[in-house]
């Protein structure tokens, strides 16, 4: 079927969907990890019932690779990215619609796994989109953006909509009302997305489903994915970085809002939501911005090999600002939206290696699926720490499980100094 007579006049630049589409699939992941977070802390839910069932909301993106293939040999990458982006508003509203239930924590949890799984197959349609309509060269250029834009709509909904939430909760003294407008305006800006999307998306003739013939061939398509994929001769060594390199940031995720909004009684620095929402709204959102964007620019001037170490290090260094803050308890702002400022610039520049190189492995005829398979390992290394951060923090205190998430990020440093990556990948060809 030829395509309508208006799609040659959509804008082509990567520039006009590039942002928004990683703008869209970051939203729904800092719904489930991190809105979830401050929701149930909002309404009296436990740090360590909050983290263990949070956690569990990871499993969708470790899974993920299971239909992975599914994606990739049914139908286009862009229509499974429109559908789902309309999925995930539905699930938005839904959210919205049972917070005043009485039984709300058991479906307001149900909401989020439907929320999780649509998002997580949005992922995999938009990585996979991402990979087909931009040349490698070109990859590199923009995975800084991408990053930037990903990690903007986390600050976005770690402070935007946390700080949204907390001055509704402050003007209505309701949280479960401030809660259904901040879900309900998600659900409408989804709704944009979609809308916008379907617009905008190029068509890239390379965005099929791959051959396959009839049931058996798809069955075979799935096998020869995995087997690819797993056939690396270093996949051990790959496998062990996939599964540490977030190996702090999967528990200090979860307790660094709770850490934020605790009295000092219980070791927190006792700020109030708006505070919280205001820190990481402003001066997080223009370090994290920029810290992607300068990690993009110099992986694609000079490569990811040599920057791949001082990247690791950028992420995991600024861990010591949350060690300083829970041992001297700082009153003001500034000093905790400074430490929050580190820790967002170091890992806006420091992930953007680690997304390059989860690119890297993904190659050959299944690209969407491997990095669909590369990022359910990462989803994996986030998951089974973060359900223990929050038993590990009651029992160590704050200081004590920040120092501890330091330690946790060692094994991906010493990981780092064995991979093999070819010094010309990423950098870009001068012109």
């Amino acid at each position: 079927m030829s395509a309508p007579a208006h799609t040659a006049a959509r804008p082509s630049t990567p520039l006009a969907w590039v942002p928004s589409l990683y703008f869209g699939q970051g939203l729904p992941y800092v719904a489930v990890m991190l809105l979830s977070v401050v929701f149930y802390k909002n309404l009296g839910v436990a740090n360590t019932d909050i983290a263990l069932y949070t956690s569990w909301l990871y499993l969708p993106w470790v899974v993920k690779p299971l239909w992975a293939p599914v994606v990739e040999l049914l139908g286009t990458k862009r229509t499974w990215v429109v559908l789902l982006q309309g999925a995930v508003g539905l699930a938005f509203a839904l959210l919205a619609c049972v917070i005043p239930a009485s039984s709300f924590f058991i479906l307001t949890l149900a909401m989020f796994w439907l929320m999780a799984f649509a998002s997580a197959t949005h992922d995999i349609a938009a990585d996979g989109f991402y990979l087909l309509a931009l040349p490698e060269k070109q990859q590199a250029a923009y995975v800084g953006l991408r990053s930037a834009f990903y990690r903007v709509a986390m600050i976005a909904g770690q402070g935007g909509l946390v700080f949204m939430a907390g001055r509704l909760t402050q003007r209505t003294g309701d949280p479960r009302g401030a809660w259904m407008a901040v879900f309900m305006t998600l659900a409408l800006l989804f709704l944009g997305l979609f809308l916008w999307h379907r617009r905008v998306l190029p068509r890239p003739a390379s965005d099929g489903p791959l051959a396959h013939d009839g049931k058996s061939g798809l069955f075979t398509g799935f096998l020869a994915t995995f087997q690819s994929f797993f056939a690396r001769r270093d996949i051990a060594l790959v496998l062990g970085f996939l599964l540490t390199f977030r190996l702090g940031e999967a528990q200090a995720i979860k307790l660094v809002t709770p850490f934020l909004l605790d009295p000092g009684s219980k070791g927190g620095l006792g700020l109030t939501t708006a505070q919280v929402g205001l820190a990481y709204g402003t001066i997080g959102v223009l370090s994290l911005t920029a810290g992607g964007l300068l990690g993009g620019v110099v992986i694609s001037r000079m490569g990811l090999k040599r920057w791949l170490w001082p990247m690791t290090l950028a992420v995991h260094l600024p861990n010591l600002a949350f060690v300083y803050l829970a041992a001297f308890r700082p009153s003001g702002l500034a000093t905790v939206a400074t430490a929050i400022a580190l820790e967002q610039f170091g890992y806006g520049f420091g992930f953007t290696a680690y997304i390059m190189f989860i690119v890297m492995i993904a190659n050959g005829p299944h690209k969407t699926a491997h990095y669909a398979i590369g990022t359910g390992f990462m989803a994996l290394g986030m998951m089974f720490p973060g359900m223990a951060s929050g038993w590990i923090q009651e029992r160590l205190g704050y200081l004590h499980f920040f120092i501890w998430v330091c330690c946790a990020t060692l094994p991906s440093i010493i990981l780092t100094a064995f991979l093999r990556i070819d010094p010309a990948f990423g950098r870009r060809e001068a012109p």
